[in-house]
């Protein structure tokens, strides 16, 4: 009979609590959890605000692939406007899923695409002539036809049994409307939409193209959708640098033609909601949320809202963050990380109070509710 030393047998004892202790250490330290996924996928839709890398493959000028973008993300510079991870990335962290690659990134195929695609484009908008001064850019009902393409992929993988219920139980986050205003609307000397459309007007259009697409999503089977309104525009270092608002306001006009779409946005989801009983669609109130930290700071930790933390001209709003510059230190201590976008410590309240927020932060439900439906 083959003995073994008690030294042996004990360690082979251990072995399945070392691997457990492995297990744990591996997930805490990836950002990962433990169990199955909350849904088995997210696919994002938008613009800068929730871009992973998709512009670094086309050609334009609206890239973020340099520092000091991702100065504290732990991949670096990736393409993400942010010193660190977007709100969907945080989102994707609390549902258990891994950061979902970039649409346009050559290596997103097979068993990658699994877990949900990343379609946002850095300058793109609801209508196709949105950001087209600054170069190639996903447009929203391109992102569309994307989705269709990744979708066409997924049912050479899946069970074609299955697969409706995977799209269904997977949520789509969308994320756009921004650059509708900033790189559109409020840019009379490139764009006429100010001259044919008034405020109200235009606000309608934008929310009538913004259906075909939600209907499109829903045509080809996804059920759970989450909109992003547009948040305080008026605020943001960009238009801050145009010296329209007194010292110490935000551009009033600005954030109530936003508010216009906001509103709608919000009628949107109702009348989605009232027509479309197998599905559930949000209405994630940015605009309040991240009003209320603007008003609020030092109850959320931040002692500078009014300036990014890098770029050049007034407010730091006149140009994002040059190659190589060197960003302020304390980034936790600001609101806006460049002309346009916010600090990862903004994207964590903006996901947090999206995740499980009460009906003022989300309408009709939190992200939290939705997965339970």
């Amino acid at each position: 009979m083959r003995r073994y030393s008690s030294s042996r047998v004990v360690l082979m004892a251990l072995l399945p609590w070392l691997w457990m202790i492995i297990i744990i250490f591996y997930c805490s330290s990836s950002g990962g959890v433990l169990g199955a996924p909350l849904v088995p996928a997210m696919f994002v839709f938008g613009d800068s605000l929730v871009d992973n890398g998709n512009n670094n493959f086309l050609s334009s000028i609206a890239k973020s692939n340099y520092i000091p973008y991702g100065i504290d993300f732990y991949a670096g510079p990736t393409g993400r406007f942010s010193n660190g991870r977007t709100v969907v990335d945080m989102l994707g962290e609390m549902l258990g899923l891994p950061y979902v690659p970039a649409y346009a990134d050559p290596t997103t195929s097979g068993a990658k695409i699994l877990s949900g695609v990343n379609y946002a484009s850095a300058a793109a908008g609801i209508l196709e002539e949105t950001g087209y001064h600054l170069g190639e850019r996903y447009i929203l009902s391109r992102q569309v036809l994307n989705f269709e393409n990744t979708l066409n992929q997924l049912r050479t993988q899946m069970d074609p049994v299955y697969l409706p219920q995977y799209l269904a139980k997977s949520i789509a986050v969308m994320v756009i409307g921004s650059n509708d205003y900033i790189n559109n609307y409020l840019l009379p000397p490139l764009y006429s939409t100010s001259y044919n459309y008034n405020p109200t007007d235009y606000a309608n259009l934008l929310i009538n193209r913004y259906t075909r697409q939600i209907l499109a999503l829903y045509n080809v089977g996804l059920r759970k959708f989450f909109l992003a309104g547009i948040g305080p525009l008026g605020c943001i270092p960009n238009q801050l640098a145009t010296g329209e608002a007194p010292p110490g306001r935000c551009v009033a006009y600005v954030n109530e033609i936003v508010g216009l779409f906001n509103v709608r946005l919000r009628s949107l989801v109702d009348q989605l909601n009232s027509n479309h009983p197998g599905a559930i669609f949000v209405y994630a109130n940015t605009y309040g949320a991240l009003g209320d930290t603007l008003n609020n700071p030092a109850t959320y930790g931040f002692s500078v809202v009014d300036k990014g933390c890098c770029g050049l001209g007034r407010n730091q709003g006149q140009i994002t963050c040059l190659p190589f510059s060197i960003p302020c230190p304390e980034r936790n201590q600001y609101i806006f990380w460049d002309a346009f976008h916010p600090t990862q410590a903004v994207n964590a309240i903006l996901a947090r109070r999206a995740f499980s927020g009460p009906p003022s932060d989300c309408y009709p439900m939190n992200i939290q509710q939705v997965i339970q439906m």
